[in-house]
């Protein structure tokens, strides 16, 4: 069971529904930590106070936001528990949209949205088949971490899922990316579409969507610790190219 990152409730109208949130996704990435080459040892970060010049330890540590060079502004969990908006202690929903309204660049970590308690329970179900039923997802706002966000809601199986959103003006304009439009012929086009054609398929299970990389670095950490040679990279051919 993954643990819980925050508890709240979803405003739905009149509706409140007390839930509880954890995270939806793992990372399953090999993690480095930062050594000296010449020994081994590892290379740490110390938290030190400038004014002090000393070691500080996490209890000791909070939150400041600097107003000008040498003035800053303390800043509590309290305080930012306490802000004076709806969505401190809420998932906020404000609007329902079709999915495909929504470009896919904003939509970035997911979450599971469990009911919290049997008095939840009823409304919680009530929400999720009428939103599956909908055929559509809710946009909501919520305040975790010190900062207020967008959120899209939508279900899967039978249990909420939000995901977070990036607000519209944290995303850049393409347009200035554009270089001018290269020329492209129905013969290529058709080409192009028919390789799709052959790649098409309706899930993405299977081997071809397994993490290599991460599997390629395991193997190279137990031959270090085995003290056995490393495993040789497939050649150039053997890995194929883009024609």
């Amino acid at each position: 069971m993954p643990r819980t990152v925050w508890s709240g409730a979803i405003s739905f109208g009149l509706v409140t529904v007390p839930i509880k949130v954890a995270s939806a996704t793992e990372d399953h990435s090999v993690h480095f930590h930062r050594v000296h080459t010449a020994d081994g040892g590892r290379v740490r970060n110390r938290k030190a106070c400038e004014l002090e010049d000393r070691e500080v330890s996490q209890a000791e540590i909070g939150k400041g936001y600097q107003l000008t060079k040498d003035v800053i502004i303390p800043i509590s969990d309290a305080d930012l528990r306490n802000l004076p908006l709806p969505t401190a202690r809420a998932i906020e929903m404000v609007a329902f949209v079709p999915l495909d309204s929504v470009d896919s660049i904003r939509i970035v970590e997911g979450y599971y949205l469990i009911a919290d308690g049997q008095v939840a329970a009823k409304p919680y179900a009530l929400l999720a088949q009428a939103l599956s039923r909908s055929s559509r997802v809710a946009v909501a706002k919520y305040a975790w971490s010190g900062r207020e966000r967008l959120g899209l809601l939508r279900v899967r199986g039978d249990v909420l899922v939000l995901h977070a959103m990036r607000w519209p003006d944290e995303i850049h304009d393409p347009a200035e990316l554009l270089r001018d439009e290269a020329a492209v012929s129905d013969e290529e086009l058709t080409g192009a579409l028919a390789l799709m054609d052959t790649m098409t398929r309706d899930d993405l299970d299977g081997p071809d969507f397994k993490d290599r990389y991460t599997e390629a670095l395991q193997k190279v950490i137990e031959a270090k610790r085995e003290d056995h040679a490393l495993p040789q990279a497939r050649g150039a051919g053997e890995a194929g190219q883009v024609p």
